[in-house]
């Protein structure tokens, strides 16, 4: 549908801090400068900030089933070893459901692509092409070999069948784990496939520091470096999950090969891992997306929230209130997160021809009144549920606050009698 959006606030993410008051025209699921446009639907913006939509550049969708389980774990590894015996029990029908409840929660706090890690990973992808969002979706490999090379297989065939039927809007990744719980020959497996196939390499690294310290006595070196020794990233695009202890040599190498970090807020904090030095990512010239993490470990998937917290740490971490500025955060989850995922010619800003990946923020609220700075409004004051509708690609995911593309209730009602199985099993 050819859709006007009229007189809204744009934040384009264009250039530095620039804002103004037009029209935007979306025409055949693109933004559009046609003199002939004729709009089938019209939208007063006159009380809405317009800007690209979110992009959550580290997730793993449906662990949104573990959400405020176990979580009283005093670091990452404990609270690891209560998810680990529950994944082990996982039906691909608790993938479907977990997933529908984490794309509704995504679409309803403005974003519509994501970069995900997880298993049976058909389920997530039926899911989303249901919800008609944007995804990059993670071949995870987890153990020995033999058995990821096993996996794979399968995979590849999953991944052939939903590149030919997603219209473009999911795309796959190679995504080994860990250091911690993947071996070096699985990572140069992963890239072996990389070269042949294509995609990037997604995966965590050095996100505690008992994971740098345990790296350097097993293997001598930090987890970066060890792995870029032994050339698993070479020729390869990488995504970064977390960076909290990179090294300065560790920062200057994702600069020069073009790795992107995701910075992971809430998570970071909750699993009392670190704050991840964010201004020395970006002073060095790296390029830096945000992510929510799983929502058992986040707790939700709400990318408002990481911007305002990411803001926030910023300040207090730095002692610099403008070390990052409210630009840069929205920066780090639009334009910056479609870089990451490689999607940077399609989405991330509102510029002719990319797709209409865009959402209306609803200012015409207390708490965003006067609305003073849009960029500052936008970070430390919006609310998700101040997002009135979201675009994906031109189609409307959701409008006036209601989902449009999938049942939520449903979906929470399936959720809840997939967790009660897993339970009692």
């Amino acid at each position: 549908m050819n859709t006007l959006i009229k007189n809204a606030i744009i934040l384009d993410m264009t250039q530095r801090d620039k804002s103004y008051r037009g029209d935007i025209k979306i025409e055949n699921g693109k933004i559009s400068d046609n003199p002939d446009f004729i709009a089938e639907k019209t939208i007063d913006a006159t009380n809405m900030i317009c800007m690209p939509s979110l992009i959550n550049a580290h997730t793993h969708t449906s662990m949104t089933l573990m959400r405020n389980y176990k979580d009283t774990a005093p670091d990452l590894m404990s609270w690891l070893s209560e998810i680990f015996p529950i994944e082990a029990k996982l039906e691909p029908e608790d993938i479907y459901w977990a997933s529908q409840i984490a794309l509704g929660e995504m679409i309803s706090s403005g974003c519509t692509a994501f970069n995900d890690m997880y298993f049976m990973m058909d389920q997530t992808c039926e899911a989303v092409h249901n919800a008609k969002m944007r995804a990059n979706i993670g071949m995870t490999l987890f153990g020995d070999l033999k058995n990821n090379q096993e996996r794979i297989i399968p995979n590849t065939k999953i991944a052939d069948k939903y590149l030919s039927k997603s219209n473009g809007l999911i795309k796959f990744n190679v995504a080994p784990h860990a250091i911690y719980t993947t071996p070096l020959e699985t990572y140069l497996f992963a890239r072996d496939w990389i070269l042949e196939r294509g995609g990037d390499l997604h995966t965590h690294m050095s996100e505690t520091m008992t994971e740098v310290n345990n790296s350097i006595k097993e293997f001598g070196n930090t987890p970066l470096m060890y792995l870029e020794k032994a050339k698993a990233l070479k020729d390869i695009k990488v995504i970064l999950a977390h960076g909290v202890y990179l090294s300065d040599e560790e920062i200057a190498l994702c600069r020069d090969r073009n790795m992107s970090i995701v910075h992971n807020p809430s998570s970071n904090c909750k699993l009392a891992s670190g704050i991840a030095p964010i201004s020395k990512f970006r002073n060095s010239k790296v390029n830096v997306a945000l992510g929510t993490d799983g929502a058992s470990s986040n707790n939700n998937l709400n990318m408002m929230e990481e911007m305002h917290l990411a803001a926030m740490l910023s300040c207090v971490s730095t002692l610099n209130p403008i070390a990052n500025t409210p630009y840069d955060i929205i920066e780090m989850a639009t334009i910056n997160g479609a870089k990451a995922l490689s999607i940077d010619d399609k989405v991330g800003t509102i510029e002719v021809g990319k797709d209409a990946d865009i959402i209306l923020i609803d200012t015409n609220k207390p708490h965003l009144t006067p609305l003073n700075n849009p960029f500052s409004a936008v970070v430390y004051s919006a609310q998700s549920s101040d997002i009135d509708c979201v675009f994906c690609k031109g189609e409307l995911l959701m409008e006036n606050r209601k989902l449009l593309t999938l049942d939520i209730d449903l979906a929470m009602k399936k959720t809840k009698e997939r967790w009660n199985r897993l339970q009692n099993n």
